[in-house]
């Protein structure tokens, strides 16, 4: 009798590699911004990976947290949708920022945050 997979199957995680309390790890954060600003673009993978320099399936595993780039492909696939380093690292850390907020909030710490517009 064949196994079905579960219908929200979790994100896959390397072994030894586990978040620390449910923490995203960074290669997630980072494919998460890519793949949102890739898609504010309105671009397909192939599109945004062929201005990269790299494989479309390579892109796809790093926007799906499945690959640790090196800041080398980090800045390829950056300059490819004409970000800098420093906005997509911005953007990556605002993200993680993000999930600790809400998960503090969701369980129960309350700190105290600045938010400036």
């Amino acid at each position: 009798m064949a196994e079905t997979a579960p219908p929200n199957p979790a994100p896959a995680t390397t072994p030894g590699r586990e978040p620390a309390d449910g923490e995203p790890l960074w290669r997630d954060a980072l494919g998460v911004c890519l793949r949102d600003m890739r898609h504010d673009r309105g671009e397909k993978l192939t599109d945004t990976a062929s201005r990269a320099g790299i494989s479309p399936q390579y892109l796809s595993e790093i926007e799906r947290g499945m690959k640790d780039p090196s800041s080398e492909m980090i800045a390829a696939v950056a300059g490819a949708l004409e970000l800098t380093l420093t906005d997509l690292t911005v953007a990556v850390a605002e993200r993680l920022q993000s999930f600790q907020f809400t998960a503090s909030v969701a369980s129960g710490h309350r700190s105290a945050y600045a938010l400036a517009a």
